[in-house]
């Protein structure tokens, strides 16, 4: 499909209580939004794994596909622990490093790694895609597209909800910003 745009949407899921009180995530359920202005229109609608993801996805009634690759960043033995429960040390590192895995989970490093591999293989699709996912995975997709280091990931704020757009033309994605949903 040479000179088509592949329209990528990414939405993060709706909150959940493991945000609201800064847990690492295990698979809980969202809070059902008192609204949910509909989504960006799309040929193809993704999910990661996790039920927060599909139940986002069920605000719309969307019919949806699970993305393996889309999945949540991997905290290992941290999974449903609060922040304030890790030694400052350890937190510190995690929040710095971008190699850190400590934890036994992913790295930031790996969770880019992994989707810039799902990016690449979406880059020529040319159609309109929604995927909905987790803020980690938004925050490495946007530093793939703006060939940003590492060491940026915590710099990105992905609220709940939040739509971040990406096009791929060519060989390359570039960011769209847009309003939060």
């Amino acid at each position: 499909m040479s000179g088509s745009v592949t329209r990528l949407a990414l939405i993060s899921h709706a909150m959940t209580e493991a945000m609201r009180a800064a847990r690492f995530p295990v698979d809980e359920p969202i809070e059902r939004p008192a609204a949910a202005p509909p989504p960006p229109r799309a040929d193809l609608a993704l999910v990661g794994p996790e039920a927060r993801t599909a139940q986002t996805a069920a605000l719309w009634e969307l019919p949806v596909t699970v993305e393996p690759a889309l999945r949540d960043l991997d905290c290992g033995r941290w999974a449903g622990r609060s922040m304030d429960s890790l030694a400052p040390a350890e937190l510190m590192a995690w929040l710095s490093d971008p190699g850190y895995r400590e934890h036994g989970g992913e790295s930031i490093i790996d969770l880019i790694h992994r989707v810039r591999m799902w990016l690449d293989d979406h880059l020529r699709d040319g159609r309109r895609i929604l995927a909905i996912t987790h803020p980690a995975v938004v925050r490495a997709s946007v530093l793939v597209a703006l060939a940003a280091p590492p060491e940026s990931f915590w710099r990105i704020d992905i609220a709940p909800l939040g739509v971040t757009t990406l096009h791929g033309r060519g060989s390359t994605w570039t960011l769209r910003p847009s309003a939060s949903m």
